[in-house]
């Protein structure tokens, strides 16, 4: 694919939505619809080139036994739906400042030891170049619920056990999901 253009489509409160156009190798015309947390994308380096917009959490207890998840009414699919902690990324915060603000905010839990900090990813890459960094570690307190009216989400400790049960019978976010079933196993 040749990158040939992007252009602006709608400028909502959160998302932009773009066309981007691409030639095919036999000269087709390609458009494909996107949204980003950018909202003044007008190039390919643009597109491709932008800070992490968002972190996601994965963290277990002090023990290592237990693991977190957010059981959070996403509004896209109008449904209840297993994540991990996450969330944007405010102007002048760093990725680890980020995590530890959004896990007191969704959980009350406090980021106690970080072990890994993982390379930006993308959150979905079949509509969107949205990044995310993954912070892995350890968080401890007392669990509360979210602290947003705008955000309904029910934190709560899993254990290997249980992780398997809600993986047969509980929606997920993809990422979450995949993760959850190798540390069931214990991987």
């Amino acid at each position: 694919m040749q990158y040939k253009g992007i252009h602006k489509i709608h400028q909502g409160a959160f998302l932009t939505r773009y066309d981007i156009d691409y030639e095919t190798q036999s000269g087709l015309l390609k458009r494909y619809e996107m949204i980003s947390r950018d909202p003044s994308v007008d190039s390919l380096e643009a597109l491709r080139g932008h800070a992490a917009d968002a972190v996601v959490l994965i963290v277990t207890d002090t023990t290592g036994e237990r693991l977190l998840l957010g059981r959070e009414f996403r509004m896209a699919v109008g449904d209840w739906v297993y994540n991990f902690p996450a969330g944007l990324i405010d102007p002048g915060e760093t990725p680890v400042e980020a995590a530890a603000r959004e896990l007191r905010e969704e959980t009350g839990l406090r980021l106690v030891r970080i072990r890994e900090q993982w390379a930006p990813s993308y959150s979905a890459v079949g509509f969107s170049n949205e990044r995310t960094i993954v912070i892995v570690g350890e968080a401890a307190g007392e669990i509360v619920g979210s602290d947003s009216e705008m955000e309904e989400i029910a934190p709560r400790w899993v254990t290997r056990p249980a992780l398997r049960q809600l993986l047969q019978d509980a929606p997920f976010a993809a990422r979450t999901q995949a993760y959850c079933m190798l540390w069931s196993q214990g991987a």
